[in-house]
């Protein structure tokens, strides 16, 4: 239980179970933005539960850490997709060597537009899989904070018994990560379609109004390897970082993720006979392209798969005039 002072009117909670709580708490208490991460016990049956009743009397409680944090310094997404690294979302009532149903994966949520947030994660997730996976995804319906000593378990027992490999996180997380304030939906506008004809060439209007696609290996970014952000090319909001792309061979700009999951959306398309998940912008609800599981497999074998008539490409050393210099930290120069 890691607790910060922050005075910010920011703050959001979630809650995740996985496995034994003791590692998730030390986990989520080491990310950059997490003010407090509390262990405890969700959805159960009783009122103040206690660990033998978890553990003993059929109480329908699962072990899980309430995680409070700053949603100006790290994302919601980017909290669930931290989650999905330390759990075997396949393993059912089961993580390491704890077993039970208060041993089983989820994901606990108490503000409802949470809901669609997290399940981009989870479709993400999903795609990675032959078979179902078994996470459970559900509002919160109590939560009692654990024993105290439950609490800081790691803090105080450093040489306990733990299912978590810590250097997921120091792998995947940078020491200090840029505020993402500036990615989310507010900051950017839809303008009206009379201003969007304006701004736009016909080709470009085609493709993001009317869900077009332009033609392989003709986009202006498909073969560019300067560091740099992708942005809408409508509104301005931040999508994809050039750390994430790669050539796919398939003629459109391919990257393996967004800089922020929650800024593209993913809606099914049936057009054309065939079955695609298409892929929108957030704020703009410009047609982008669509996402394949057919991307490397080390990087979660996604391939989203964009029109370069889509986007905006703000170079590196443009980003802090261009007003993204926030961002700059997602950028791998040269």
């Amino acid at each position: 239980m890691s607790i910060i002072q922050n005075e910010t009117n920011r703050l959001k909670d979630i809650y995740f179970a996985g496995g034994c709580f003791w590692g998730v708490e030390e986990y989520f208490s080491r990310i950059p933005g997490v003010l407090d991460a509390v262990s405890g016990y969700v959805n159960g049956s009783t009122e103040n539960p206690t660990y033998e009743d978890v553990c003993r009397k059929d109480t329908g409680y699962a072990e899980t850490v309430r995680v409070q944090y700053d949603a100006s310094i790290v994302s919601l997404p980017m909290l669930v997709e931290q989650f999905f690294k330390i759990i075997d979302p396949l393993s059912l009532n089961r993580q390491g060597n704890d077993v039970g149903s208060q041993y089983r994966s989820g994901v606990y949520y108490t503000d409802e537009a949470d809901k669609a947030v997290i399940q981009n994660v989870f479709d993400a997730e999903q795609r990675k899989y032959g078979r179902e996976i078994v996470t459970e995804l559900l509002p919160l319906s109590n939560f009692f904070p654990a024993e105290e000593y439950h609490q800081d378990y790691f803090k105080k027992n450093p040489d306990g018994y733990c299912h978590i490999d810590f250097s997921l996180l120091d792998s995947s997380m940078p020491e200090k990560p840029p505020e993402i304030a500036n990615t989310k939906q507010a900051t950017y506008t839809r303008p009206s379609d009379e201003i969007i004809r304006s701004m736009l060439t016909p080709e470009q209007y085609h493709v993001t109004q009317e869900a077009g696609t332009e033609r392989a290996f003709s986009g202006e970014y498909y073969d560019n390897h300067a560091p740099g952000l992708y942005v809408d090319v409508v509104t301005g909001e931040p999508l994809f970082s050039s750390v994430d792309k790669y050539d796919s061979g398939c003629g459109w700009p391919s990257f393996t993720k967004p800089i922020d999951q929650s800024a593209v959306l993913e809606r099914q398309d049936k057009s054309h006979g065939m079955e695609r998940v298409e892929v929108r912008s957030r704020a703009g609800d410009s047609h982008l392209c669509h996402v394949f599981e057919d991307g490397p497999h080390d990087k979660g074998g996604l391939r989203y798969c964009i029109n370069s008539l889509s986007l905006r490409f703000i170079p590196y050393d443009e980003m802090e005039k261009a007003g993204y210099g926030n961002l700059i930290p997602y950028i791998k120069q040269g």
